[in-house]
């Protein structure tokens, strides 16, 4: 079973803006289809909670870390 979220309620749980959930975080980091449905092909968003909950937990790893430096280079560490 799947828990479905409005983007107010999606905003209660992660404590990010309604407003940037719309503008800056869907079709970016939240996908259609993955992390939200249009129910019955309408302008209605709904989360998938679950899904969300998991991709929030994963560690993106993209080998070494490093530090931007403000002459371009990196400081690798």
């Amino acid at each position: 079973m799947q828990t479905y979220l409005t983007t107010d309620e999606l905003s209660a749980r992660i404590k990010y803006d309604s407003r940037t959930i719309r503008e800056r975080l869907k079709d970016s980091v939240l996908l259609e289809g993955r992390h939200y449905i249009r129910p019955f092909g309408g302008r209605k968003t709904l989360y998938i909670w679950e899904h969300i909950e998991t991709d929030m937990a994963r560690v993106k790893t993209n080998g070494p870390v490093s530090i931007p430096m403000s002459s371009g280079g990196r400081l690798h560490g």
